[in-house]
């Protein structure tokens, strides 16, 4: 597998299928090309149409989307392990994975991923506050329904954690305060040796998007 990525620092949507891979010891070939800059576009049209990034090509087959790459890799490379095998769990990270993709437009405006940033504050709004909020109750409610235990949203590592992986990253960023469920979460992931892994690399990296260094 190849999967092309974006800037460690930057791109929420490159960690996730990024960290499904590499959490589940995977082997794949890494393609990185830094993004905002003038041949951005031109490089990674060289892989997909869609001109945009992350993109997975497994021998014939290329696949863009983050959720698409992780249901692709589930499904070809872990036997389905990517999901939890209780159909009710399933059935939730599968909506809360979606809601991830879709929603939260206030955390995705206004706190961009950012590794290398501590201590960053923005305006809380009552959109922000609301999206928080969410994603405060998901994790929470997850851990305490599914986990049995688990370190993780359903016990066992799953998508849905990825796909909520660039939060943990983005709360940690701008200092948002948690419950004790979402706060112990959030440092299940960041601890976690792959994510500690992409975290290092993206705070080595030198490239700036200014559009994504928010706050003060």
């Amino acid at each position: 597998m190849k999967l092309v990525i974006g800037n460690k620092n930057y791109s929420s949507w490159s960690l996730r299928p990024w960290l499904l891979i590499a959490q589940n010891d995977l082997p794949f070939e890494e393609v990185r090309i830094p993004l905002d800059l003038a041949d951005t576009k031109e490089k990674i049209l060289q892989y997909s149409a869609a001109g945009k990034v992350p993109v997975l090509v497994d021998g014939d087959v290329t696949v863009w989307d983050s959720l698409a790459i992780c249901e692709y890799v589930s499904e070809q490379h872990l036997e389905g392990r990517g999901w939890p095998a209780d159909t009710a769990a399933r059935a939730e990270a599968r909506a809360i994975s979606a809601e991830m993709h879709s929603g939260f437009p206030a955390i995705r405006g206004q706190m961009p991923m950012n590794c290398r940033a501590t201590g960053r504050k923005v305006p809380m709004t009552p959109e922000l506050e609301k999206d928080i909020a969410r994603v405060d109750r998901l994790w929470s409610d997850c851990r305490a329904r599914f986990s049995a235990g688990g370190p993780w949203l359903f016990g066992e590592f799953s998508i849905a954690d990825c796909m909520f992986a660039p939060v943990t990253s983005r709360f940690a960023t701008y200092g948002v305060s948690l419950s004790d469920l979402a706060r112990e979460y959030q440092q299940q992931v960041l601890n976690s040796k792959a994510m500690r892994e992409w975290v290092e690399q993206g705070r080595q990296e030198t490239e700036v998007v200014e559009a994504d260094e928010a706050g003060a």
